[in-house]
Formats: structure tokens, sequence, C-alpha cells
């Protein structure tokens, strides 16, 4: 029996535009594709082992001809709106209490900024979640299988009893491995509220 639903964040809730941010940036940083150091970089800042400002400075170094806000700008640009009704559809489920709610995101500083400043209801969404982890703050990120060791050590969870939703099928792929039940969400079609009706066979 399922007891626990744990959430990514991003084109799960809040809708990301992957696509159009890779590239806007490479037509501002005039490249075809992302070079491993940035690459390797923007992987540290999700894990928070550079600071907003040493990740800032190595775009900044390597593109002296953008300034800050440009750079800021092209980050961010990937953020696009966070639909009410998926709030109301996750603070139904936590009023109900029927299941653990966990967030699990791959996300950095500079993104939850952004939305603490643009999503007015950041707070509330925060607040209905049991556990609220974010890669940048527990120095862990998906698809590796210690992040997911993580989450079920420290909450004391059996895997067989977890039901896990994310966008990114090597995300999905890891937890299937541990044995935790999950959907592979195609935001393009699906809706996280639906997760029920969709995912009936486990619920």
């Amino acid at each position: 029996m399922i007891d626990t639903l744990i959430f990514d964040f991003g084109d799960v809730f809040i809708n990301l535009d992957k696509q159009g941010a890779m590239q806007n940036a490479l037509n501002l940083f005039k490249l075809d594709t992302f070079e491993e150091d940035m690459t390797n970089t923007n992987i540290l800042y999700e894990v928070g082992k550079i600071s907003t400002e040493e990740f800032i400075a190595f775009y900044s170094s390597k593109f002296p001809h953008l300034t800050k806000q440009q750079l800021i700008d092209a980050w961010n640009f990937i953020l696009r709106d966070f639909p009410k009704y998926r709030l109301e559809f996750l603070q139904q489920l936590a009023k109900e209490q029927r299941y653990k709610l966990i967030l699990l995101s791959n996300t950095n500083d500079m993104h939850i900024d952004f939305i603490k400043s643009n999503v007015s209801f950041y707070e509330d969404f925060k607040s209905c979640f049991d556990q609220f982890y974010l890669s940048q703050e527990i120095h862990l990120r998906k698809p590796n299988r210690d992040i997911f060791d993580y989450v079920l050590d420290n909450n004391n969870l059996k895997p067989e009893q977890c039901f896990f939703v994310d966008d990114t099928k090597d995300n999905t792929d890891t937890a299937k491995s541990l044995g935790i039940k999950v959907w592979n969400i195609d935001e393009t079609c699906e809706d996280v509220t639906n997760l029920f009706n969709l995912n009936s066979t486990y619920f």
C-alpha cells in the first residue's frame, strides 16, 4: 500500500521551458552546445558546492561581454507559470493526510529566489509538504541513487510503499530500480492533478 508521495517540482508543479531556455542561452553565448566546464559548473551549483556569486563569476569570466543581469535572466528563463489549481490539488492532499508528502527537486538558489519573488503562494506550497528537499541544500542530486537512499533513510520509508512523480526518465528509472513505484509524467499531455486517475493500479 502506498503511504508516501514524492514529487519533483519542475514540470510537475511549476511549468518549465527547457528547450527555450537552452536555445536562449546558446544564442546568448554564441555557442552550438554547452561546453564541459559549463555543464560541470551547473552541476556544482545545483548541489550547493559553489555559491551564486561564484556561479555568476564563472560565467562573467567566460562571457565578459554579458552583464550580470543578462546572465541571471538567461539562467531563470526556464521558469514559467505555476498554475494555482495544482497548488489546490496539493493542499487537498495535505488536508486529507492520507499520504506523507515529500518534495525532491534538483534546483538552485537563483531559481528558488526567483520563484519566491514571482510565485505569491510559494510558502503555501512549501507548507503542504512533510519534507522539502532541494538539491542545493542536501548536496545531492537526481538521478544518483544516493539522493533516493537519503530520502528513504531519513524518513524511515519502505521503497515499495512510495510513489515518485518526475518528468525525467533517468530519475524515475533510478527510483524504480530501488523498488519505488514511479510515474514518469509527460508534461506535454499529462498533469499531476490526474495522479490517481492515470495511476489507478497503484491506489
